[in-house]
């Protein structure tokens, strides 16, 4: 059948509609699709605000730690030094005035000392904090703030090298002492039975600790 002009214009008109309404829709796609983008490049500034924000708070916390790192350091450095000069005092003022006499109070006629010796042969080496001799007797004195066990066995191998190491003392009997500012009993009878003489701060004093019965060890 065939189409009247007024059929004609209707159809003409409801596809011109529909040619508005995907128009329409478009424009709102599109207005949906640059909203999602803003929306987007926000959360990417916020992200990147939030990296920002936490590479300062960890360069912040990591400047704060290094900071308390060097000032502990500092403050062990001194605590240390002032050690070392409470061990040099100890020695200075305590051990070496009296270490001969106390030797010979126990009948070992030594009548020299010797502080700070050494000897390197070859790749071995001694470093001996007091040399306490005679002519035909040697002491080596090993002094620590605190002994331990450890300082004990490393003295008993100086002594092992003491005569090769120094010849010129192969033919006197040597024997060991050790010596702290605090020596812990266990340490004490440790180093008693390797047959050392033990030495500790009494007081204003410093005593030999071993006993009348006591027999040193020679090397």
């Amino acid at each position: 059948m065939a189409t009247t002009s007024e059929e004609v214009w209707r159809i003409l008109g409801e596809l011109a509609e529909a040619q508005k309404e995907t128009a329409r829709q478009a424009q709102e796609n599109a207005r949906q699709a640059q909203e999602s983008e803003r929306r987007l490049e926000r959360r990417f500034l916020e992200t990147d605000q939030r990296l920002l924000e936490t590479d300062q708070r960890i360069e912040q916390r990591f400047r704060e730690t290094e900071r308390l790192l060097r000032r502990q350091n500092q403050q062990l450095n001194e605590q240390l030094g002032k050690l070392g000069n409470r061990l040099g005092e100890f020695v200075e003022w305590q051990v070496r005035p009296v270490v001969v006499r106390l030797f010979q109070e126990r009948g070992i006629a030594v009548h020299e000392f010797y502080p700070g010796a050494s000897a390197r042969r070859g790749n071995e080496g001694i470093e001996i904090d007091l040399l306490v001799v005679n002519s035909t007797e040697a002491i080596l004195v090993e002094v620590k703030s605190k002994l331990t066990q450890a300082d004990v066995d490393d003295h008993l191998e100086r002594l092992s090298k003491f005569k090769r190491l120094m010849p010129r003392y192969g033919n006197v009997r040597t024997m060991g002492a050790v010596a702290g500012m605090v020596v812990p009993d266990e340490v004490a009878r440790y180093a008693y039975r390797q047959g050392l003489f033990v030495m500790a701060q009494s007081g204003d004093n410093v005593v030999i600790l071993n006993d009348a019965t006591f027999q040193p060890r020679h090397w």
